[in-house]
């Protein structure tokens, strides 16, 4: 059997659908299936750009003769974009804050899991904590920036902390949650068949509880790189919010448009690696959502 027929075949039975026995209709049929699936996503993709390439286009043409100091156009903008920050020295600031975004964003997940776990483990302790940290989870991290430079002064150290204060609540909180709902049936099992209670957590409780994990992760990175501007816009000698503040004060309105420009890129890839990272750890869960579907 050849590979064309061996995946018709696997298409076939997964839908349920009985062919001809001629392996040239399977393999006709395969074809038109794979051409359809591949149109499919392109329109899905088309469908999801198209809001952006007429802004795009609105933006080019409403700017283009532009005079106006505080609207540039955007050629002027994109042309600022690559001799600034791709080939030019606003590159050093961009990987600083890429350093401050990493850190913190690492840490708050990290913490954010592990104290989750640790609370949902200890029932007394989350009873214990529990006003003290949604008193925290509502305390607006931007405030705190004054006492986070008494504290740590303005350097790496400070913008880190920030960053993984401000994203470890929706993490903390969302693991907290989707450990809290699963299923008892699921524990007793767990428990009868001998696991441990670490093993009970690690090989039940945090499976069970990882979609819910992963939004709350995906919450925290974009608070993460909300602060990682905040952090670094007040007494600050380098990262993207402090160009922001400097071109602000010096008039550069075509730098910090640049910046902007900047910031939205940074915040597409990190959430298309988000994406793929997601599918690729939670892909039993969408094929289990997928199975149920159509199982009812």
């Amino acid at each position: 059997m050849s590979p064309k027929e061996l995946a018709w075949l696997r298409l076939r039975g997964a839908r349920g659908v009985v062919p001809p026995g001629d392996a040239a209709v399977d393999g006709a049929r395969y074809d038109g299936a794979f051409r359809h699936r591949a149109l499919s996503t392109a329109g899905r993709g088309a469908t999801r750009i198209w809001l952006f390439v007429v802004l795009f286009l609105v933006w080019w043409f409403w700017s283009a003769g532009s005079k106006s100091l505080y609207f540039p156009p955007l050629s002027q903008i994109l042309k600022t974009v690559w001799d600034q920050w791709v080939t030019g020295p606003a590159r050093a600031e961009l990987t600083t804050s890429l350093e401050h975004l990493l850190v913190g964003y690492m840490i708050a997940a990290l913490v954010g899991i592990g104290i989750g776990a640790l609370l949902w483990s200890l029932r007394y302790l989350r009873d214990a904590t529990s006003p003290y940290l949604y008193f925290l989870y509502v305390l607006p991290a931007p405030v705190l920036v004054p006492a986070a430079m008494t504290l740590f002064g303005i350097g790496f150290t400070m913008k880190v902390v920030l960053i993984a204060f401000a994203a470890v609540w929706p993490t903390l909180l969302n693991t907290l949650d989707g450990m809290s709902g699963v299923d008892q049936v699921k524990l007793d099992t767990s428990r009868v068949l001998g696991v441990s209670s670490l093993g009970n957590v690690f090989r039940v409780v945090l499976p069970a509880a990882s979609p819910q994990i992963v939004a709350g992760l995906r919450n925290s990175l974009q608070v993460a790189i909300i602060l990682m501007v905040v952090s670094e816009w007040q007494a600050s000698s380098d990262g993207i919010g402090f160009y922001i503040s400097n071109a602000q004060q010096s008039f550069d309105y075509v730098g910090m448009w640049s910046s902007f420009i900047v910031l939205a890129i940074i915040g597409i890839i990190a959430n298309l690696l988000f994406v793929a990272a997601e599918n690729r750890a939670l892909h039993w869960h969408y094929g289990a959502r997928a199975v149920e579907g159509r199982n009812r």
